[in-house]
């Protein structure tokens, strides 16, 4: 909690299990066939990426429930987040640097402000400078503005073994390396954001309801099927998975006999 205070970010190292890691792999890798790169300057001209992954294969749903990185995540923006994005970033060779960015940059808050979420971004493979580790400007979640568009920063390489989880505060200052090795660099985005902000994809709508039925009470909760502060997100006062679920279900605390 310390590192991610002062330095905007920290990484988990080694935490997932190599059978999750092969399956994410496996998974990944059929998703894949017949991908192409968006080619634009931001998602990258020799970059795979691949949205809405919970909407696409059952080894997803394992990703933002994950014990030994959903209690960090939790332990920052409280146990009332939701699920921002899940998608895949799978960077090539000769891939070059992404522009330095806030992922926050678009919400209207001064800053340095509360943080509107945080980001993990899962390596499947060993994440080297020379691959394209994701580049990182330290402690600059206290700035009091976002990067200028285009413009170069010193930055840093968040370097880490295949396994290993970094995180760091939505509004640090980051963008994905250059990759100038033959091999590929790749990732899962498992981003998170507060229970208040409005989520980078429409979970609720994005993913088949009867994928959603499926999924543990507390993935479904991170997908937006329950409330913020007892009351925000309720149908006729009661959580949406209690609704849609029939999930038992308690009323808002003031309004509780």
């Amino acid at each position: 909690m310390a590192e991610l205070a002062t330095d905007g970010y920290m990484t988990l190292e080694g935490v997932i299990e190599p059978a999750l890691l092969a399956e994410l792999r496996g998974a990944l890798g059929k998703l894949e066939a017949g991908v192409v790169p968006a080619d634009n300057d931001f998602e990258g001209r020799s970059t795979l990426r691949i949205y809405n992954l919970l909407a696409k294969g059952s080894a997803w749903a394992k990703v933002p429930v994950h014990e030994k990185v959903l209690p960090v995540v939790e332990s920052v923006l409280s146990p009332e987040c939701l699920i921002s994005t899940l998608s895949s970033v799978n960077i090539g060779p000769g891939e070059t640097p992404q522009r330095i960015h806030a992922d926050d940059g678009l919400i209207p808050l001064a800053k340095p402000h509360l943080a509107t979420g945080y980001n993990t971004m899962w390596a499947l493979t060993d994440f080297t400078e020379a691959n394209g580790a994701t580049r990182l400007v330290p402690g600059s979640h206290l700035a009091d503005h976002s990067p200028e568009h285009g413009k170069s920063y010193d930055s840093i390489p968040a370097e880490m073994e295949a396994g290993s989880v970094l995180v760091w505060h939505s509004s640090l200052w980051h963008g994905g390396g250059a990759n100038k090795t033959g091999e590929r660099r790749i990732g899962i985005a498992m981003n998170y954001c507060a229970g208040w902000v409005r989520p980078l994809e429409n979970q609720m709508l994005s993913i088949p309801f009867d994928t959603i039925r499926a999924f543990p009470p507390r993935l479904q909760e991170l997908c937006g099927f329950g409330v913020y502060r007892g009351i925000y997100g309720t149908v006729d006062l009661r959580s949406p998975a209690s609704v849609f679920f029939e999930r038992a279900d308690s009323r808002v605390p003031w309004l509780a006999v």
